[in-house]
């Protein structure tokens, strides 16, 4: 989507040039809004509802509903992610004025360390540029030591405050229809009535349960449970045996889709995806050698913290309604990847059509869910990326193609890294995966892999460590 403001057809938009805005359902001088959640999502949504309606003249009110601070260590400052924004979305959010300050970034990653049975192999960051930021969503895992730390959310709510957001630190824990609009309230008794109510909650959040009665055509996401731990080495042991790698695992454990070991200040992010994350299947990944090497002395710490979050897998049925929308993870979200790439493209749709074009469901299904369609089309094509992800976990001669393709890439002075390039964006969510997709199906693609098949699989011997 190009541009802010709206186009020459009249300070209200596009509405007034279709003729179909049913009276009263939209924005106008005095309205006020809602956002239920302050993460990613919520808080850039205020924060483009107060901009763009800047640029239009309209006094609008905007209220982020959100009881965290964000300034607590552990779970009361904890919004259970990984933490990683993609050079892409480093550079989108350049582009909005929203530049992520030291303070907020822990650590830039400039190569990805990808560990297999058959070897490992460095992939330098393209452009040699460290564009990809590792971010504590909070204030840091629970037995963190008091340091100065402005989380990513809390940054991101703070931006929406400068514009003019009003935060309300309450939990929204009921929704009914007042008038015609909705109505939020709180366990203290709180009530207010808006003109629109953005929902930006979650999956992991029971909010979401409130909504079947006054949006019954709206399902909420599916989804899977994931796992994420804190380890606690110092800044100066995650330097020495990290550095500033994001460390990626492709091994032969069944239910295991992906796993990545993330340096943070003197803390390590472990994220694990998969299927029916458990337990078991956590012990069996830090017990496996490529996992343990990584670590001093080849030895797994006792995690500084750890839990069981879900992730969107499976988008929402019809998020929006009259005067509702729901953005980020509770509505539609990229497969696996850039969560918060995600949250940023919704919440943006969401607001555009807001200020410019009306707060009906057919302004929303107009303007927004094309955004949210796009996701879903390019989620279709990340589940055969994945699959095929899953077979060379599963087959070790391709995994020793795969080895000697990158390896051979990363050695060389070519700038043309083709698989490099497709292993970089599958491992971050930087591009879109039709993109990824389509590189893979260039006739010279198939042709080099397959000549590494080969040529990796003539001699068998043990495991090496390449690029490194």
């Amino acid at each position: 989507m190009s541009g802010d403001g709206p186009d020459a057809l009249g300070d209200k938009g596009l509405a007034s040039y279709f003729g179909n805005e049913p009276e009263g359902l939209a924005l106008a001088d005095g309205s006020r809004v809602a956002v239920i959640g302050g993460g990613p999502a919520g808080s850039l949504f205020a924060y483009f509802v107060r901009r763009l309606a800047d640029t239009i003249d309209l006094d609008v009110a905007v209220d982020v509903y959100e009881p965290r601070l964000f300034t607590h260590c552990g779970p009361a400052g904890c919004n259970h992610c990984g933490g990683i924004v993609s050079e892409s979305l480093v550079q989108l959010l350049a582009t909005e004025g929203i530049n992520l300050p030291p303070t907020v970034v822990q650590r830039g990653i400039e190569s990805y360390m990808l560990h297999m049975d058959v070897g490992t192999v460095r992939i330098e960051t393209p452009g040699h540029e460290k564009r990809i930021a590792a971010v504590f969503r909070g204030n840091g895992p629970r037995e963190s030591r008091p340091v100065d730390v402005a989380g990513f959310d809390r940054f991101l709510l703070d931006l929406a405050s400068s514009r003019g957001t009003t935060v309300v630190r309450k939990l929204v824990s009921g929704i009914r229809w007042h008038e015609g609009r909705p109505q939020v309230s709180t366990p203290d008794g709180w009530t207010a009535t808006y003109d629109l109510v953005a929902v930006a909650a979650g999956v992991n959040s029971h909010t979401l349960q409130i909504f079947g009665d006054v949006a019954p055509e709206y399902t909420a996401p599916g989804a899977l449970r994931t796992f994420i731990c804190e380890f606690d080495l110092g800044e100066a042991t995650v330097r020495e045996t990290l550095g500033d790698s994001m460390h990626v695992f492709l091994l032969d454990i069944p239910r295991l889709e992906f796993a990545a070991l993330i340096p943070k200040g003197a803390f390590v992010t472990l994220c694990l995806l998969g299927e029916d994350v458990d337990e078991a299947l956590v012990e069996r990944f830090l017990a496996s050698p490529e996992v343990a090497g990584c670590f001093p002395g080849a030895v797994v710490p006792r995690p500084a913290c750890h839990c069981f979050p879900r992730i969107n897998t499976r988008p929402a049925v019809r998020p929006f309604a009259d005067r509702l929308v729901w953005i980020g993870d509770c509505g539609v979200n990229r497969l696996y990847k850039d969560g918060i790439g995600s949250a940023y493209r919704t919440a943006k749709a969401a607001a555009r059509t807001a200020v410019f074009n009306g707060i009906s469901a057919r302004d929303f299904e107009r303007h927004f869910w094309p955004e949210c369609k796009a996701l879903i089309v390019d989620n279709e094509i990340a589940k055969v990326i994945f699959g095929v992800t899953t077979l060379i976990q599963k087959l070790r001669f391709l995994r020793r193609g795969v080895l000697r393709m990158t390896a051979r890439e990363q050695a060389g002075t070519d700038a043309d890294r083709p698989m490099s390039s497709v292993l970089w964006d599958v491992f971050t969510g930087s591009a879109p995966y039709r993109e990824i997709l389509l590189r893979t199906l260039h006739p010279g693609f198939p042709a080099t892999l397959a000549w590494n098949l080969v040529a990796g699989n003539v001699s068998r011997g043990k495991p090496s460590r390449a690029g490194g």
